[in-house]
């Protein structure tokens, strides 16, 4: 199935996106576009998803103003999470349920491609019953929230590339009390490869796993005219 894929080479605002994901989502509603996928960077942000509870936000919103961090919350499912340079973000706008998988599945091609992009580097990551994600033997590398409007998707898919992981410091992440949080840079070191990189694998997983055949575009480059109208 053809899809387009949009890779942005800077960090952006968590606004920003959520007006791209909106814009892009009202478009494939209606069949304007089809599948698009986003690969990106937040600037340093926290989010609370629809199940998120303030008790596990460790600073308050005046705290998080001060080191730049912002707060929002947000409509995809799960808890409360942290996004920021060094981590790759996954934003899947795609029309499921047709002739797919429905959201449990869904949720499984996602954990799924997260498993293989990891695995291309040289880490082993695994799905844990009762509970969403990817997870290395140092933490959880991959975190998961997404909705479906019309059966088309937003939101998507975090995962800790050159991370320092200083930003999970002030939440207690997905609301899991004592379960450590993982990076590639922390597990491979000088091996760790760029969100380029991570992007560019993940990328083609996603297109095995989710049976899309992807036109790769860079923000601000050839992009087709109705992609660069909403974005």
């Amino acid at each position: 199935m053809k899809a387009w894929a949009l890779f942005f080479t800077e960090p952006v605002s968590y606004a920003d996106g959520l007006r791209i994901q909106e814009a892009i989502h009202t478009a494939r509603q209606k069949d304007i576009i089809p599948d698009t996928v986003l690969f990106l960077q937040h600037t340093p942000v926290i989010t609370l998803g629809r199940r998120g509870r303030t008790q596990h936000l460790l600073l308050q919103k005046e705290e998080l103003a001060k080191r730049g961090v912002e707060l929002y919350e947000s409509s995809r499912g799960g808890d409360v999470t942290y996004h920021g340079p060094g981590q790759l973000v996954m934003y899947p706008i795609i029309r499921i349920g047709t002739n797919g998988p429905d959201s449990h599945g869904y949720l499984h091609n996602l954990e799924e491609t997260a498993i293989r992009t990891a695995s291309t580097f040289g880490v082993e990551a695994w799905r844990r019953e009762g509970k969403s994600g990817a997870w290395t033997d140092k933490g959880k590398i991959a975190a998961i929230g997404f909705k479906l409007q019309r059966w088309v998707s937003m939101h998507g898919m975090s995962f800790n590339v050159e991370e320092d992981l200083a930003g999970f410091q002030m939440i207690v992440p997905c609301g899991l009390i004592g379960e450590p949080i993982a990076s590639f840079r922390g597990l491979l070191h000088e091996k760790c490869p760029t969100i380029a990189e991570t992007a560019r694998v993940m990328s083609s997983h996603f297109e095995d796993v989710c049976d899309r055949q992807f036109e790769r575009f860079e923000f601000g480059g050839n992009m087709p005219d109705e992609l660069a109208a909403l974005v």
